[in-house]
C-alpha cells in the first residue's frame, strides 16, 4: 500500500506542475483530476488495493497524455513558467548530482557574501574502460533556491558577481576549466559598489582573455545579468530554459507603454514572450548558442537522475571539444569519429552505461594551445550576429573590396609601425648609449632613413580613409581660445526664456534661449547646469575643422527576428536622422591629434544597440588597433540594448567588449564620455569596462532606470540616484567634464592617458 500512497503524492505533484505552467483555467480537466486526487487521499482506506491500483494507474494515465499534450504545444511563455517553476532543479542539485567532492567558496547558504550567486571547486569524474579519472574544475553560477528568500531569486547583486570574478581568476592560476551554470532572471539593478553595470562590465572584460577553457550552460537566461557568467568558449542552453534580452514582462510594459501601476492587458506578456525568440531552438538557429542539452517531458526536476547523467556527459563533451580544438584538427576529428563509435555501440548494448563513451582527455593547455584557445574565442564571437544587419545592394562586392584594402593596410602599417618605427627605435637606443661625437656622425647617418619614415607616416592611409595633417597653429589656437566654433544650435533660433532646475535651489535668473544654446554652449551661466545639446553640435565643436571622416556608414539597422513594427519604426529613425543606424562611427581630429570616434546618438531609436551599431563599434575597435589611434566612445545618449533584437541585440555585449579587450590589450588608449542619459547593456559591458570613464556634467548614467529598481528591489530611491556626481564618488567614472571645457579635456587625456604604442607618441 504504501508505494500506492507515493504513485499518488508523485500524481498529485505532477498536477500542480501542470497547473503552474497552464494556469489554473480548465485546461485538459486538471480541476476534475485534482478532484480524482482529493478523493483517492480521502477514502484510501475505503478501497480494495486492487481497486487503488486501478484508480492510480487510470490517473497516471491520464497525467501522461495531458503532459505529451503539453509539451507538443508549449508556447515560450509556458517555457518561462517551466524555468521558474520550484520544482525545477537548481545550481545545488547539480553540484550534488553532477559532481564530486565539491567545496563551496565564498561562505555558504545566508553566510554567503552574495547567496544567489555560488562558486564550488569541484572534481568530476570520467570511467575509460572501467577505469575512472578525475578533472578538477571551478564551478560558477546562480543559485535560485527552492523556498530561500535570501537567494534572491537567483539574481545576482553586484558583489556576487565581483565574487564569481575573484574566483575564475583563481582557475585561471590553477589552470582548471570553468563551468558556469545560468539561472537568473536579470542583475540586481543597485548602483551601490562595485555597481551592477560596471561590475557586469569587468567580468566581461575578464573572461574574454581568461586562459582557461569555459562552458556555460543557460536555463535561465535574463539579459546584463546572464552575461556575467555567459561568455565562454562553448554555450548550451536547456531544451526548456530561456534566454533573452529582457524578461517578457519587462518588454510588454516598454512595447505596450504601461504606466506603472496600471494593469496589463491580457495577451500582451504572451505575444511579447513569443516575439522576444527566447527558446533554445530560436537561439541555436540564430548561433548564439552551440548546442541544446535535451531534458525530459516538461522540464527535468530536483530529482530527474537521468538527466543528471545526461548533462555531466554533455559538460565533459563540450569540455572536451574546446580543449581539442586548441590542439591540433586531426585529434579533434579523431575524437569525434571515435566518440561516435562508442555512442553507437551503447545504443546497441542498451545495458552498456554511457559513462563506457567517454574518452581520457588531459584538460590542461600549454602556452601555444592557450594562444589558439583566446584566438578561437575571439573569432566565435567575432562572427556572431554577423548576418542580423543590412547592407546596400552590391554589399558582397562592397564588402570584397573592403576585406582586400583592409589586407592591404595591415600590410602598410605593419611596415610602417613595426618594421620602420621599431628599427628607427632601436637605432635610437643605440644613438643614445654612445658618445656626442658619435651622436652627431650616426645622426648623419641615419637622416635619410628618418626622412623617409617621416614622409611616409606623414599620410597615412588605410582602407580608403585618408588621415590628413594637422591644423595650421593659428587655426588651432582659435578653436582653442573658446570652446565653440562657427556652428549654432537651432535650438538658439527660438525667442523665449527658460528656467533653470536650479533656480529655487541658486537663485538662477531665467535664460534667454538664443544666448543660452548659443554663445553659454548649454550651460547655466549661474550654476553650470547641462541643458542638452544636439550630437551635432558635438560634432562641429569637438573636432578640428574638417576632419571628420565617417566609414561603414553603410551598414543599416535591420529587423531579423521579424518584428512586427520594428521595419516601421526603423523607417521613421531613417527618415528622421538620414542616418542608417544609431552609432556613427568616423575619424577626426583633436587639436591635431587623430582618434577614431564612436558616438552613439539618442535620435535614432533613442541610442539603442542592435547587430548594426556592435558591428560598427566592432569595426572601429579594429581600425584603431590597426592604425594605433585612440578610440573614444561618446555616448550622447544611450537607452540600452534594442530589445526587438532580442538575444542577437544582447550578444552585443560580450561582442564588443571582446574587441575592446583585444584593442586595449594591443596598447590602445580607451575613452568613453557620457552624455545626457546612459542606461543598461552596453554601459554594463563594451562602455562600462573602459579604464578611462567620463561624464559631461548634469548627465545621468547607471544599470537600470527608477521604475526598474523600485519594481526590482521594492525601494524608493532619490531622485540624483544615477547622477554624475553619485557615478563619481561610486568610482565608476573618472571624472566630470564642463561641456565648454570637453575639447581642451579631451586632449588633454589624449596626450598624457594610454601606453605607449600609440602612432603620435
Amino acid at each position: 500500500m504504501e508505494d500506492i500512497r507515493k504513485r499518488v503524492a508523485n500524481c498529485e505533484e505532477r498536477l500542480t506542475y501542470l497547473s503552474h505552467i497552464k494556469g489554473e483555467g480548465e485546461w485538459g480537466n486538471l480541476s476534475g483530476l485534482r478532484g480524482q486526487v482529493d478523493k483517492i487521499k480521502d477514502e484510501f482506506y475505503n478501497f480494495s488495493e486492487d481497486e487503488l491500483r486501478s484508480e492510480t494507474k487510470k490517473l497516471e494515465d491520464s497525467l501522461d497524455f495531458l503532459e505529451a499534450r503539453c509539451e507538443d504545444n508549449l508556447t515560450p511563455l509556458e517555457r518561462i513558467q517551466i524555468v521558474r517553476s520550484p520544482l525545477r532543479f537548481s545550481l545545488k542539485d547539480i553540484l550534488e548530482n553532477v559532481y564530486e567532492d565539491y567545496t563551496e567558496l565564498g561562505g555558504e547558504g545566508d553566510a554567503n557574501i552574495d547567496p544567489s550567486m555560488i562558486a564550488a571547486k569541484a572534481n568530476i569524474m570520467r570511467r575509460v574502460k572501467n577505469k575512472v579519472y578525475a578533472q578538477q574544475v571551478m564551478v560558477i553560477g546562480h543559485e535560485k533556491g527552492r523556498g530561500e528568500e535570501f537567494r534572491n531569486g537567483g539574481s545576482s547583486k553586484p558583489w556576487g558577481n565581483e565574487k564569481a570574478l575573484r574566483y575564475m581568476l583563481v582557475a585561471q592560476t590553477e589552470g582548471i576549466p570553468i563551468h558556469f551554470y545560468i539561472f537568473t532572471p536579470g542583475a540586481f539593478p543597485v548602483e551601490d559598489y562595485p555597481g551592477a553595470g560596471q561590475q557586469i562590465a569587468r567580468n566581461l572584460f575578464c573572461m574574454a582573455k581568461l586562459r582557461v577553457p569555459m562552458v556555460s550552460v543557460i536555463s535561465e537566461g535574463g539579459s546584463g545579468g546572464a552575461e556575467a557568467v555567459g561568455l565562454a568558449d562553448f554555450r548550451l542552453m536547456f531544451s526548456h530554459g530561456y534566454y533573452s534580452v529582457i524578461s517578457p514582462e519587462g518588454a510588454a510594459a516598454i512595447e505596450g507603454k504601461i504606466r506603472e501601476g496600471e494593469a496589463m492587458p491580457p495577451g500582451l506578456v504572451e505575444t511579447c514572450a513569443e516575439r522576444l525568440k527566447m527558446t533554445a531552438q530560436d537561439n541555436l538557429k540564430f548561433g548564439t548558442i552551440d548546442r541544446v542539452v535535451q531534458e525530459p517531458t516538461l522540464g527535468a526536476r530536483h530529482d530527474d537522475f537521468a538527466f543528471f547523467k545526461r548533462l555531466k556527459n554533455e559538460m565533459m563533451r563540450a569540455t572536451d571539444e574546446v580543449v581539442l580544438k586548441t590542439k591540433i584538427l586531426r585529434a579533434f576529428r579523431a575524437y569525434e569519429l571515435r566518440r561516435k563509435k562508442l555512442d553507437d555501440s551503447a545504443r546497441l548494448d542498451m545495458g552498456a552505461a554511457d559513462d563506457n563513451a567517454h574518452i581520457d582527455i588531459s584538460w590542461e593547455l600549454n602556452k601555444d594551445e592557450v594562444n589558439r584557445l583566446l584566438t578561437l574565442r575571439a573569432r566565435k564571437y567575432r562572427n556572431m550576429a554577423a548576418t542580423a544587419f543590412a547592407c546596400p545592394a552590391g554589399g558582397g562586392l562592397r564588402e570584397f573590396v573592403r576585406k582586400t584594402r583592409w589586407r592591404g593596410a595591415r600590410i602598410y602599417y605593419s611596415i610602417v609601425y613595426d618594421v620602420l618605427k621599431y628599427q628607427r627605435k632601436q637605432m635610437e637606443k643605440v644613438f643614445h648609449d654612445v658618445s656626442s661625437e658619435g651622436s652627431s656622425f650616426f645622426n648623419r647617418l641615419t637622416a635619410p632613413f628618418s626622412s623617409a619614415y617621416d614622409f611616409i607616416s606623414q599620410r597615412p592611409a588605410a582602407a580608403g580613409k585618408v588621415v590628413g595633417r594637422p591644423l595650421p597653429a593659428t587655426d588651432t589656437a582659435r578653436r582653442t581660445s573658446i570652446f565653440g566654433g562657427d556652428y549654432t544650435s537651432p535650438l538658439a533660433n527660438e525667442d523665449r526664456t527658460v528656467t533653470c532646475p536650479n533656480a529655487e535651489r541658486k537663485g538662477c535668473k531665467d535664460l534667454w534661449v538664443p544666448d543660452l544654446y548659443g554663445e553659454f554652449c548649454g550651460v547655466c551661466e549661474n550654476c553650470g547646469h547641462h541643458f542638452p545639446l544636439e550630437y551635432q553640435w558635438y560634432l562641429k565643436n569637438l573636432f578640428d575643422r574638417d576632419s571628420i571622416r565617417e566609414f561603414n556608414n553603410e551598414i543599416a539597422a535591420a529587423n531579423p527576428l521579424g518584428h512586427p513594427v520594428l521595419d516601421k519604426k526603423i523607417r521613421e529613425a531613417v527618415k528622421k536622422t538620414h542616418r542608417q543606424s544609431a552609432n556613427i562611427t568616423f575619424q577626426a581630429r583633436v587639436m591635431g591629434v587623430e582618434l577614431v570616434v564612436s558616438l552613439l546618438y539618442s535620435n535614432f531609436r533613442n541610442g539603442t544597440v542592435g547587430a548594426a551599431e556592435g558591428e560598427k563599434f566592432v569595426r572601429a575597435c579594429e581600425l584603431a588597433k590597426l592604425q594605433r589611434k585612440p578610440l573614444l566612445a561618446y555616448v550622447h545618449t544611450t537607452g540600452g540594448i534594442r530589445i526587438q533584437e532580442g538575444t542577437l541585440g544582447v550578444i552585443q555585449m560580450p561582442k564588443c567588449t571582446m574587441a575592446v579587450r583585444d584593442y586595449v590589450d594591443a596598447g590602445g588608449l580607451y575613452i568613453v564620455v557620457y552624455d545626457n542619459n546612459s542606461y543598461a547593456g552596453p554601459v554594463a559591458s563594451f562602455l562600462g569596462c573602459s579604464y578611462y570613464q567620463f561624464t559631461i556634467r548634469s548627465s545621468r548614467v547607471g544599470f537600470a532606470g527608477q521604475r526598474v529598481i523600485r519594481e526590482t528591489t521594492g525601494q524608493d530611491i532619490p531622485p540624483d540616484y544615477h547622477s554624475a556626481r553619485n557615478a563619481l564618488k561610486r568610482g565608476h567614472i573618472q571624472g566630470i567634464w564642463d561641456r565648454r571645457e570637453f575639447r581642451r579635456n579631451l586632449h588633454k587625456s589624449l596626450m598624457t592617458m594610454g601606453g605607449r604604442n600609440l602612432y603620435y607618441r
